[in-house]
């Protein structure tokens, strides 16, 4: 019997609500003798005899002293997250109480859960595949609406749908291959040799798209990584601190306050960013602030996005189009900030207005023109696809699992250009069928299982 499977006739109890003192927690059982724990120190109605999907009130006592009043919410097997009978204890939120409730329950015959170990039984128990049990984790954790929508949709299946569907097409060819093997005396050809090539381009074509979308997924998931930069009192730790709403990093008239990078999120119309304040730009003989400098560097080598600042009142045209040039050089979006309009020389901006039609004048410190700027980076960040409802790869492994695939299939069509004998054709076609069925877990090893859950919270 596979690791995973062997503990599941324990009956696991855990907090299912955050740790800290609250108005309620949340203790969740599951398992076969949940209820009949739970019954043994309830006192109220006979849980035992209650209808499922119902709330009873009561006292959970330990032999016979009153530990607190409670909710019990009963979910009988199969109709419940885990497809096994669910008790949930709704208590006050004393940290004395939770600890107490759950010794009298670990008393009765329960075990402490392992962290995903609820989620877990939900996917070994069939209530859904093994993206969509990551989902749940991503969506606990989604602190935006992008990465919301995303975990909600791949939680519902949509991912899942579509790698069912790339297997299933793969899986009728694949029988077809395997049954002319064991008919290689005859050299009878049961799979079109042109209708398999015509279906491992269509199926490419769609991992291509799915590996494509893995950059905007990683940017809903975890935010768009987006560098402040510019040369020494450009504005960038004074625009970082308005964009915040609050004093974040320090701002001084002396040039290299600045000496490392200062990173903080920020919402934006639904999606994450993560802006990153750095260390200003030029040549210096101070060891410390060389240092900055060549991690701000670094940075701007690493982000999605740049927020490159020019000091209106101290860079000339010339200056300006160098360090854009540089900026091109890169390869990485940029949006040409000028700041401190409320002190610059009108005969400059129009100047540069003229010769950058794309360039956003800016004063941070007074916080002039700053939703131009957001309006500028949302378009640039181009979550047009995302919002169209088509399918985002959020999940690293999930990209990894697609390369893979990727790779197996492209084996698939070198041997038929190569006209490999049916065995390695057979072979090539198995390993994109296994690293597709990686992804939803009908290929599973008890090492990646217990990977994915131990990063779940304990009680999920």
């Amino acid at each position: 019997m596979s690791l995973a499977y062997q503990h599941l006739q324990d009956t696991i109890v855990a907090l299912a609500t955050p740790q800290g003192i609250g108005a309620i927690a949340v203790i969740r059982l599951s398992g076969a003798d949940a209820i009949t724990i739970a019954n043994k120190v309830f006192k109220g109605k006979n849980l035992e005899a209650q209808e499922s999907h119902t709330i009873h009130f009561g006292t959970i006592r330990d032999e016979g002293k009153i530990i607190d009043e409670v909710l019990i919410s009963l979910f009988k097997a199969p109709k419940s997250f885990t497809k096994e009978n669910v008790v949930e204890i709704s208590t006050h939120g004393s940290n004395f109480i939770i600890k107490q409730v759950i010794n009298v329950l670990l008393k009765h015959g329960a075990r402490l859960a392992k962290p995903g170990e609820f989620t877990k039984r939900a996917f070994l128990n069939g209530q859904f595949d093994l993206a969509q049990a990551e989902a749940v984790a991503d969506l606990i954790s989604a602190d935006s609406e992008a990465a919301h929508s995303a975990a909600m949709n791949q939680m519902r299946g949509g991912f899942s749908q579509e790698i069912h569907q790339l297997r299933e097409e793969l899986i009728h060819f694949a029988s077809m291959i395997e049954l002319e093997l064991d008919f290689v005396e005859e050299d009878v050809e049961f799979a079109s040799r042109d209708d398999l090539r015509k279906l491992i381009d269509k199926l490419l074509q769609v991992i291509e798209k799915l590996i494509v979308s893995f950059d905007l997924g990683n940017v809903i998931k975890n935010g768009v990584p987006t560098v402040i930069a510019g040369k020494p009192n450009a504005g960038k730790s004074t625009l970082l601190n308005a964009l915040l709403n609050e004093e974040k990093a320090i701002v001084s008239e002396i040039a290299g306050t600045t000496r490392d990078f200062i990173e903080d999120e920020i919402n934006i119309n639904g999606v994450i960013f993560r802006f990153i304040d750095t260390a200003g730009l030029r040549d210096t003989t101070d060891v410390v602030e060389a240092i900055g400098v060549s991690r701000t560097r670094e940075k701007m080598k690493q982000a999605s996005l740049i927020l490159y600042l020019f000091d209106l009142t101290d860079t000339s045209i010339q200056e300006i189009n160098q360090d854009i040039n540089k900026l091109e050089n890169l390869g990485i979006p940029f949006v040409k900030v000028a700041n401190k309009i409320d002190k610059a020389e009108a005969s400059l901006i129009d100047t540069l207005k003229s010769q950058h039609k794309d360039m956003l004048f800016i004063s941070a410190g007074k916080k002039e023109n700053l939703d131009d700027l957001k309006e500028r980076i949302m378009e640039l960040v181009n979550l047009d696809k995302f919002k169209t409802g088509s399918t985002v790869v959020t999940n690293i492994r999930h990209y990894q699992s697609l390369i893979s695939t990727k790779n197996a299939l492209n084996d698939v069509i070198n041997g038929l250009d190569m006209e490999v004998t049916n065995d390695f054709l057979a072979m090539d076609i198995r390993q994109s069928l296994h690293h597709l069925g990686e992804i939803t877990g009908e290929i599973t090893t008890d090492d990646l299982l217990a990977n994915i859950f131990s990063k779940f919270c304990i009680g999920k």
